[in-house]
């Protein structure tokens, strides 16, 4: 018997309600998920939001605990789905969401990326996003309201993300930042009133994010902290959320460095390859001086990135991997800002949408205007740095 054939138990039906609840709560996991109706709404991230999603959940855990497993897929259902529920509760309590500020995958980009995902193709789309755009400063509020509670407590972010956050919503604040420009995307699709309507809602958006950048420089810079680092039980708890599984933090640490070692010596023996006798910063310069591993324009760029990423899953799916044909597609994309970073969003469920990797080319590069520069992702790894990945999924 296939699942598909299945008789729904009532631990298929709490798990199914609880996705219903969650995507009622957080509507951009919604349009993540390829659900489209609460796509004109955005979460409520105030102190009583959050407090509707931790109530949600605890009442979904104990459905959950007192049901009987019928077989072995409501097993896993239940060990699975409880797992996740637990640790959203351990998050609440480590007070986790006060300080939910980062330049990745925090509610500033939550809010933002969201309308990448969002349908264009005629009026009743663009009405849903005009809808949602009109949502944004309720959701901002929300949001600082939070953040608010989280100086008073004591618990805040680090200063290096306020500032750069900060600045992230200084440009998508501007008269031609981002909501500006998306809602310019409808005309040839939407009439005249909804192109207003879009207009307002985008300039109601920018005006928000005015706000939180306000607020982020006025207030949360003066209380943030002075460090990086998070502590050992935030960072576990984060670790969990982030991996979906326990690991040892400190046998992986130590991979780290060993890895961390590893890569420095394949960077300074590549150097040497391409100039002999070279450090990994004058490879990179003499790289940087080579014509032919330039690529003209993001169209350009855009291009390099899919056959790169096709090749990738190519090989890695013929000798590396089982990877399932739904997963396979991956598109590249260029993002519809200027942040100067790389990052994911996942499939819809049914994989009507594919998997879409975002390159944000930075403002004021050669990348942005002119010229895409093909070795730039592979030149942050080679000096040993990272590249954007985030989330979103």
């Amino acid at each position: 018997m296939t699942i598909a054939d299945r008789t729904p138990t009532d631990v298929d039906r709490i798990a199914e309600a609880w996705v219903d609840t969650i995507v009622e709560l957080q509507p951009t996991l919604g349009t993540h998920l390829g659900r489209t109706d609460q796509d004109h709404r955005l979460p409520d991230f105030s102190p009583e939001g959050h407090a509707a999603r931790v109530a949600a959940t605890r009442a979904t855990l104990a459905e959950l605990r007192s049901a009987v497993a019928a077989d072995d897929v409501d097993e896993i259902t239940v060990d699975d789905l409880g797992s996740e529920l637990e640790l959203a509760l351990e998050s609440d309590a480590a007070d986790l969401h006060l300080r939910d500020l980062n330049v990745i995958a925090s509610p500033p980009q939550e809010i933002r990326e969201v309308f990448d995902l969002m349908p264009t193709g005629d009026e009743e789309a663009w009405a849903r996003i005009a809808t949602r755009l009109r949502g944004v400063p309720d959701a901002i509020d929300g949001y600082l309201a939070t953040l608010r509670a989280g100086i008073r407590a004591g618990t805040v972010p680090a200063i290096r993300q306020v500032r750069e956050v900060a600045e992230q919503a200084r440009r998508q604040a501007r008269a031609d930042g981002f909501f500006a420009s998306f809602a310019a995307g409808a005309e040839g699709t939407a009439g005249d009133a909804l192109r207003r309507d879009l207009d307002d809602g985008a300039a109601a958006a920018a005006s928000a994010y005015a706000r939180l950048a306000e607020f982020l420089d006025g207030e949360l810079a003066p209380a943030a902290g002075p460090e990086d680092a998070v502590g050992r039980e935030r960072y576990a708890l984060a670790s969990r959320r982030f991996l979906g599984a326990v690991v040892d933090l400190d046998e992986t640490y130590e991979w780290g460095l060993e890895e961390l070692a590893r890569m420095v010596a394949e960077q300074q023996s590549i150097a040497n390859e391409i100039l002999p006798g070279a450090s990994v910063e004058e490879a990179v310069a003499h790289l940087e001086r080579d014509p032919s591993r330039k690529l003209r324009g993001t169209d350009a760029l855009r291009a390099w990135m899919q056959e790169t990423s096709d090749l990738a899953v190519a090989e890695l799916g013929a000798t590396q991997f089982d990877i399932p044909e739904e997963i396979r597609t991956l598109e590249c994309l260029i993002a519809p800002t200027q942040e100067g970073g790389i990052y994911y969003t996942g499939p819809s469920d049914d994989f009507s949408r594919p998997g879409r990797m975002w390159w944000s080319v930075p403002e004021g590069s050669p990348s942005s205007t002119r010229g895409a520069r093909r070795r730039r992702c592979t030149t942050r790894a080679f000096r040993g740095t990272t590249c954007r990945s985030g989330r979103r999924s």
